[in-house]
């Protein structure tokens, strides 16, 4: 191999992760930083670097892909699939179908072409990227009521199968003319989700099993579940399957159950998603010609226009209307149906197969996911906010060490530096409302270690070390918390003054609050409002306003409000 390559291969890497700080500056997806180094290092840009290998390509993406589906797998949480799994599948099949033929409609009148070629671009783009959604929603600090960001999440991690049927299907007819390539495409479908799914969760059991049956040096344990999980993406994918769902699966699997050295492993895994968007992002803006996306302008434009302004929110709106969800969360979903790494991967495959007119399918694809990324991922973060979509969050441990000893049981060493305006002023150790089986096992003051007496009082710039269990972390967030949160998410704020059980009844409201609610009858408990609002789904942030009072779900278990919030209106 020649060592240039690996020198300008390794530069890129670096120059793209200096630059990615810049993205949250100007308030762009760091995605298309990545796009961008790629783009200038190409045969157009002062690069230069002739890259013409789709195969090749092809392969890299599909492990990127795969890296980065399986770490968002592990951080999908199962209790979002209760609010999530029936909106997001919907989406997920019939909303890809419904995007592809509205978007083959308008790619037939603005490019001229066959009906079929139309089809197959409408095809390509029609799947959510589980890349950008991901890494938005995580690096934005966005923190979505959960009947959104579930369905978000799911949909990208789950529509691929569709839009990979949708296009192999369309290039095998087009290539090959079959009279029963739609009826061969219908088997490989059923084939794609029918042993993906079953694939996935099985490999998942398996590496969970592995895993914790092993004993190796902690830092192969992220290297195992890595290695395994690609074994059943690649199984997946040899015996007909999609390996895009089954390690997607595999990760939700692994992320619920209890795993050894879990938080090492998500540790890990944070870095490899990061790597596998760095190389895949990097390698397919060096396969484009920007100077072949220019004659794509206009017509390239009001394609990328029709899907974000049109198709995507009437998909939306006809496959999430059975499922409770109100206005302002079906106008987010509807903007947030952001394109990335998987269009521009499918639209290499007519140029793998050669078809007609297959570079212009290559470069619309990518046009239409540098427009999205443009557009739909630099005003995510701040439509969320103006729609109120945003709840309470609290902070995780600023590192998470477990203990790798049988004795210890599940207890990890967590740190816990003290930051914002609630830790000027000391307190004792001695008042802090610590949850159970938690223990201070030291304070960090001036990189001195302190004993933690109980009359020790600690402020803003300490850093507590606590052995603590899994369990306890969300309690334990909330006394630590270091953030300054914004006013409009302070939970006296967002929740209101009151806090009532949801077993409570109307009537009971109208008694001690001295006001009348005729919206609703008073027989009803505060639970059964939020039933009848959110069609038996609700989640926390949910809000039902009856008169003069907003009621605000503040804690859910098990599909039932358990407590709510009261805001009275001044």
């Amino acid at each position: 191999m020649d060592p240039t390559f690996t020198l300008i291969g390794a530069l890129m890497l670096v120059f793209s992760i200096v630059l990615s700080p810049l993205s949250s500056r100007v308030g762009m997806p760091v995605l298309l930083v990545f796009l961008g180094v790629g783009m200038l290092m190409g045969e157009d840009g002062p690069g230069g670097i002739e890259f013409d290998d789709v195969e090749l390509a092809v392969i890299i993406a599909s492990l990127a892909l795969a890296v980065i589906l399986l770490d968002g797998g592990m951080r999908t949480r199962a209790e979002t699939f209760r609010v999530g799994l029936k909106p997001a599948l919907l989406l997920a099949t019939v909303g890809v179908a419904m995007t592809a033929m509205g978007a083959a409609i308008v790619a037939w009148w603005v490019f001229d072409l066959h009906w079929l070629m139309a089809l197959l671009i409408g095809a390509i783009i029609s799947s959510t990227d589980a890349a950008a959604v991901f890494s938005l929603l995580q690096g934005r600090g966005l923190h979505l009521n959960e009947r959104v960001s579930a369905t978000l999440e799911i949909e990208s991690g789950s529509n691929d199968p569709m839009a990979i049927f949708l296009t192999l299907m369309l290039v095998t007819l087009i290539s090959e003319h079959q009279d029963g390539a739609i009826a061969s495409g219908l088997l490989m479908l059923l084939q794609q989700f029918g042993i993906g799914a079953p694939a996935g969760l099985l490999g998942g059991y398996l590496i969970v099993a592995l895993v914790n049956r092993i004993h190796l040096t902690p830092a192969l344990y992220p290297l195992l579940v890595a290695a395994a999980g690609l074994a059943v993406f690649a199984a997946t994918n040899a015996v007909g399957g999609s390996g895009f769902l089954a390690i997607y699966l595999s990760g939700v699997v692994i992320g619920n159950r209890q795993v050894k050295m879990m938080p090492l492993i998500l540790q890990v895994h944070d870095g490899l998603a990061w790597l596998a968007q760095l190389c895949l992002f990097l390698i397919l803006g060096l396969l484009v010609s920007p100077s072949e996306l220019v004659p794509l302008v206009g017509s390239g434009l009001i394609l990328a226009f029709a899907l974000i302004f049109v198709i995507r929110p009437v998909t939306v709106i006809a496959t999430l209307w059975p499922f409770g969800f109100n206005r302002r969360e079906i106008g987010f979903i509807s903007w947030v149906g952001l394109r990335g790494a998987v269009p521009i991967v499918l639209a290499l495959f007519p140029v793998l197969a050669g078809l007609p007119d297959a570079k212009l399918v290559f470069h619309a694809a990518f046009f239409i996911v540098l427009v999205s990324l443009l557009v739909q991922g630099t005003t995510m973060a701040p439509l969320a906010r103006k729609l109120k979509l945003e709840v309470p969050a609290t902070e995780a441990p600023f590192r998470r060490f477990p203990l790798d000893v049988p004795a210890t049981g599940d207890h990890e060493l967590m740190l816990f530096p003290l930051r914002g305006k609630s830790w000027n002023q000391p307190k004792e150790i001695s008042l802090l409302r610590l949850p159970d089986h938690t223990a201070i096992a030291g304070v960090f003051r001036d990189r001195e270690y302190l004993q933690p007496r109980p009359d020790l009082a600690v402020s803003a710039g300490d850093v507590l070390a606590l052995f603590a269990t899994p369990v306890g972390v969300t309690e334990l967030s909330k006394v630590l918390s270091t953030r300054d949160i914004p006013k409009h998410l302070a939970e006296r704020t967002f929740f209101g003054d009151f806090v009532l059980n949801g077993d409570a009844l109307l009537g009971d409201v109208e008694q001690v609050y001295g006001i009348e609610l005729k919206e609703m009858p008073s027989e009803l408990t505060l639970a059964k409002c939020f039933d009848l609002r959110t069609k038996g789904h609700p989640v926390v942030g949910d809000i039902v306003t009856i008169g003069p009072v907003s009621l605000v779900a503040r804690a859910i278990e098990a599909d039932r409000v358990t407590k709510v919030g009261l805001k009275m209106e001044s």
